[in-house]
């Protein structure tokens, strides 16, 4: 080969490479313009869920909620636990007369007067009051209203089987059948976390099975139903709250 191939040779050897080299270029190019398309589109999609879930559901309740909820039922639980000790009626203990058969034939004011009556409501009070405090904060971050047409459906899907489970439980009382109502409290209080959990944080539904799933078994330890409510509405709260925090608020 003499010298003036060989120079056409390698000239057409570069010619080649600079095109290659320049498609390899363009297929680059074309390739990040498509990833970020695609990120912008995805991006787009991500958005648009999210106004569906502010539209569909009330995603402003805080793991706080949980945790101050649970507190507040265990200190409920451990004055109750106090009155129920010292509650005597002729010489025989209140946690005797429930677990015995003579518990229809005495009153619960007989047994305790109104101190568990007024724990009851106390702690109640405290628990909606700080888990309206918490869900308040979490709604302003996230400016979210916390009374709207979403929170109101919540509301109410949760209120359904609470109310009609306060009712039955009344009964029970009145009955004087006093070893159902820890029981027949967390079965209803799970009803009413599934039937509301569609209009809520999904995971709520989880808490719901395991108070039910509670309910249920102490409903075979007539007289330790007080340690169960407190197992329900305190500890099951408490890590309910705290793994709400670390998935949806630990970096908010």
């Amino acid at each position: 080969m003499d010298r003036g191939t060989k120079n056409k040779y390698l000239r057409k050897i570069c010619k080649k490479v600079w095109l290659l080299k320049n498609t390899i270029v363009a297929l680059c190019y074309k390739a990040l313009l498509y990833m970020a398309y695609s990120k912008e589109h995805l991006n787009d999609l991500h958005d648009i869920k999210q106004m569906m879930e502010r539209s569909s559901r009330f995603i402003s309740l805080s793991g706080w909620s949980g945790i101050a909820a649970g507190i507040c039922a265990l200190v409920g639980a451990y004055f109750a636990q106090n009155v129920i000790a010292d509650s005597k009626v002729n010489g025989s203990y209140a946690v005797d007369i429930v677990q015995s058969s003579r518990a229809g034939s005495v009153s619960l004011h007989d047994l305790m007067g109104h101190r568990l009556f007024i724990i009851a409501v106390l702690t109640f009070v405290a628990a909606f009051v700080s888990a309206f405090i918490f869900t308040y904060i979490r709604s302003r971050k996230n400016n979210t209203l916390i009374w709207s047409a979403t929170s109101r459906r919540l509301m109410v899907n949760v209120g359904i089987p609470m109310i009609a489970g306060g009712v039955y439980l009344l009964k029970l009382v009145e009955n004087g059948t006093y070893g159902l109502v820890a029981p027949g409290c967390l079965i209803f209080y799970g009803l009413a976390l599934i039937n509301g959990s569609k209009y809520t944080l999904g995971e709520i539904r989880y808490l719901g099975y395991c108070e039910i799933f509670l309910g249920i078994i102490s409903c075979w330890f007539i007289g330790l139903g007080l340690y169960f409510w407190a197992v329900g509405f305190g500890i099951l709260h408490i890590i309910y709250g705290t793994l709400m925090w670390y998935k949806y608020e630990r970096n908010a």
